[in-house]
């Protein structure tokens, strides 16, 4: 296979964004002096925005095919170094052997992208897991999740952080990872989401992005397909303590209020009202499961405290951002412009920018009754007009295993006080002087988008002292790197504390089963082992193929 990159294309002479298939193939042929006819499995492999020489901007590909004489092309194109012979790309399906496993007892907590990956990789090996989700199926949850948006009246089991999908489902929806795909189950995730809805771009975007508005049609078709493939899902099922023997898993206890069940499982005499029995619990339980975490420890389970980052949302007119990243006023066919920050503040502790969202929203994505966390979201189109980051602050909140879990609900419960439930918003020159600037909304030309009620508040007032001052300064350095970022009329609204979970559940990396209990599989964000959907997902998987490689040794 060869490999042809830094494919330059002018924005100005580039088709419709996401349309550019045929005119590339026509480059590279005439670039390496070939027939188009003799490329075979020709695709697009890498797509990417120079920016570096504003106004001048340009697409960036790189493109991958076959031919019957590659050494030839190489030879005859020799001189050109961004033409290179790759191998074939390792494929995850490669792996995926049927195992005889009907009689495997499984079961997964959570139906976020840590679990449903899990149990998408096992039920394509012939094993048949068993999913129970504390929340409500995709279709009843977008109804709850729109509702407490419209009266701020908070169903504590099915919100923006639990129910199927996970909190991702109501997020930006980036799919960036940082680690490595060697196995190629980056790649497979990605073709899932494609296969089951997503636009194909996400196979090829240096950032590529699925959309709230994509993923919960993902997660739907995804579900379907896999109760087709024997896999059971339970609705408004919540794990309420473990049971064990010896050291061994041998069950969990579950509350259910209006259980939903989707599928039959091949265990299913082992259910009762209260408990499942079980040799294998994946434990997918995603970052805000604080009652969860609490039972574990309860129960023995080994947990530790980690670090986290809190702050705020910052949010800036979407056409500022352009501007400021492209260098033009009218982007064309460019997508909504991103950014990625990082600074220090005068007492020497980090801050950056996270889970920026283009052309998004600020959502309240509170799942406890009295206290108040926000995130972004974006739909796939990225078309709000406004863009919104969170700028954090590093916490490390010491040993004792709950201390980042209290921290955090203690800015949340005073946020909620501060708003009586709803987004406090307050413009960054009241922010920094320390004013409420109240009853200034008419006079903003930055309002605030949102999903939730909100209203005019002093957030900074809060926030302790010390994550207050590291914001300013850290608005005040980014303003020097984009123009308008520390501008009078950006918005601040409160609070971001839920960047990662404050706790890890402690496995054996080689096992991948927890130190503590034989049989309970801790994995994703909410064990402290992944963080974003792709990374958490990839996690998922690999626990898969833990279970798989035990199976297959005990066959």
């Amino acid at each position: 296979m060869l490999e042809l990159g830094q494919i330059k294309i002018p924005v100005g002479d580039a088709d419709r964004f996401g349309d550019e298939w045929d005119r590339l193939k026509e480059i590279t042929a005439k670039k390496l002096k070939i027939n188009p006819e003799n490329m075979r499995k020709y695709e697009i492999y890498k797509r990417s925005i120079d920016a570096r020489n504003k106004p001048d901007i340009f697409f960036v590909y790189s493109v991958r095919f076959q031919t019957s004489d590659e050494e030839t092309v190489l030879k005859k194109n020799r001189r050109n170094k961004n033409l290179r012979q790759v191998k074939n790309p390792v494929k995850y399906e490669a792996k995926l052997t049927q195992l005889r496993g009907r009689d495997e007892r499984i079961v997964i907590a959570g139906s976020g992208p840590a679990g449903l990956f899990a149990a998408y990789a096992l039920s394509l090996r012939g094993l048949n897991p068993v999913i129970i989700e504390r929340g409500a199926p995709m279709e009843e949850r977008i109804a709850e999740v729109e509702s407490f948006w419209k009266t701020g009246v908070l169903n504590e089991e099915s919100n923006v952080c639990f129910g199927e999908g996970g909190a991702g489902t109501f997020s930006d929806g980036k799919l960036n990872s940082g680690v490595k795909d060697s196995d190629g189950a980056k790649r497979f995730i990605l073709e899932t989401f494609v296969r089951f809805g997503a636009r194909r771009e996400i196979l090829y975007d240096a950032k590529p992005h699925i959309g709230t508005d994509v993923l919960r049609n993902v997660i739907i078709n995804m579900r379907r397909a896999m109760e087709r493939q024997g896999v059971t899902f339970f609705f408004h099922t919540k794990m309420s303590g473990i049971m064990q023997r010896d050291g061994k898993l041998t069950g969990i206890l579950v509350e259910q209020e209006n259980a939903l069940s989707r599928g039959v499982s091949p265990f299913e005499e082992l259910y009762s009202e209260d408990a499942i029995e079980c040799d294998r619990l994946i434990l997918a339980i995603g970052h805000s499961a604080r009652d969860t975490f609490e039972l574990l420890h309860d129960d023995g389970i080994e947990m530790s405290s980690k670090a986290f980052a809190v702050g705020v949302r910052v949010q800036h007119l979407q056409s500022d951002i352009d501007r400021a990243q492209y260098g033009i006023s009218e982007k064309d066919n460019l997508p909504a412009a991103y950014y990625k920050l990082t600074g220090k503040s005068s007492e020497g502790l980090g801050v950056y920018s996270f889970c920026m969202c283009p052309g998004g929203y600020v959502v309240n994505s509170s799942s406890e009754s009295g206290y108040l966390v926000v995130n972004g979201m974006s739909d796939a189109d990225r078309d709000s007009g406004y863009a919104n980051a969170a700028i954090v602050v590093t916490v490390n909140p010491g040993e004792e295993v709950f201390a980042g879990l209290e921290y955090q609900r203690e800015l949340e419960r005073a946020m909620y006080t501060l708003s009586d439930g709803q987004i406090p918003v307050q413009r960054y020159v009241d922010f920094k002087s320390e004013s409420d600037g109240s009853g200034v909304g008419k006079l903003l030309r930055n309002q605030p988008a949102v999903k939730g009620l909100w209203t005019y508040a002093d957030v900074r007032s809060a926030l302790p002292d010390d994550i207050a001052t590291a914001v300013c300064d850290a608005i005040d350095q980014f303003g020097k790197k984009i123009q308008g970022f520390d501008s009078d009329d950006t918005l601040i609204l409160g609070l971001e504390s839920r960047t990662s979970s404050p706790v890890r559940i402690v496995r054996d990396e080689e096992s991948m089963q927890s130190n503590s209990l034989s049989g309970l599989y801790p994995c994703g964000e909410g064990a402290g082992y992944a963080g974003g959907i792709l990374s958490a997902a990839m996690d998922g998987m690999r626990v898969a193929e833990r279970i798989c490689s035990e199976i297959i040794e005990k066959q």
